[in-house]
């Protein structure tokens, strides 16, 4: 498909590990909600070395929406694929998403209202007073409660929620920090099965750093039944990351001009 010299005003980032099933309903409702939108967009989907159907699929939609786009990496996990997308997207501003539309697309409208005041940054939470959660069990809450207290304390203060995956940026503001990122950048490892890490912690530990203006914005979000988030294995990984973004700054890592 040829692409348009034209710059859209928002580019939606979809990382997928075999989402063969989930993604064509995706698809079509962020579609559906784009054609009722007053500006253009694009919406890419980064397969992160699939082994269903995932880039077959999205293949053939490629002719149904002139507007969607397939970037294929091999399997480095899910902070390599949003990272790919990223540094791919040509839209004024940048929103990445899950492929379960865990938080639905229509929410892109509340954090853009703050991109438009001219925040470089809006983080989608499932904290804080309007922020709505659906069918999430008590233990995963409780987790994600206890993990948050740590990234307060280890990295990055004044957030309830750095873990939502339903963040969007200024174009400028996205190059930036992810250019910069060290956990899972362009020398990233391949990895085996579904990974699921604290990147986020390392782009708002980056965004603070840069004097970057970061808002965090209430939202409806569903846990999803089909979730590939192990608790015990995702949680330790997780404090892993969160614990090497302090030691990368320590060092100097993200000190670069």
């Amino acid at each position: 498909m040829e692409q348009s010299t034209e710059r859209p005003f928002l580019s939606i980032v979809i990382p997928a590990y075999n989402e063969e099933r989930r993604l064509p309903r995706t698809l079509s409702q962020v579609m559906a909600y784009l054609s009722k939108q007053p500006f253009d967009a694009e919406v890419i989907v980064v397969d992160d070395g699939s082994e269903d159907g995932t880039v077959r699929v999205v293949e053939e939609l490629l002719p149904v929406y002139p507007n969607l786009r397939l970037i294929r990496n091999d399997h480095r996990g899910k902070a390599y694929t949003v990272r790919t997308g990223v540094l791919a997207a040509r839209g004024h501003y940048v929103l990445f998403c899950d492929a379960d539309l865990a938080t639905p697309i229509e929410e892109w409208a509340k954090l853009q209202r703050y991109l438009d005041e001219g925040y470089d940054i809006a983080i989608g939470s499932r904290e804080g007073v309007g922020a709505v959660r659906h069918g999430e069990p008590w233990y995963r809450h409780v987790m994600g409660r206890v993990f948050n207290l740590i990234v307060r304390l280890v990295a990055v203060g004044g957030f309830q929620d750095t873990q939502c995956g339903f963040k969007a940026f200024r174009h400028d503001v996205a190059q930036d920090i992810f250019r910069r990122v060290r956990l899972y950048g362009e020398d990233a490892p391949p990895v085996k099965g579904a990974a699921v890490t604290g990147f986020d912690v390392e782009l708002l530990f980056i965004a603070l750093k840069r004097g970057y203006r970061v808002k965090e914005v209430p939202v409806e979000w569903h846990y999803g039944t089909e979730t590939k988030v192990h608790p015990l294995r995702d949680s330790l990984r997780n404090l892993r990351d969160t614990l090497m973004v302090r030691w990368n700054d320590l060092r100097g890592a993200y000190d670069a001009p």
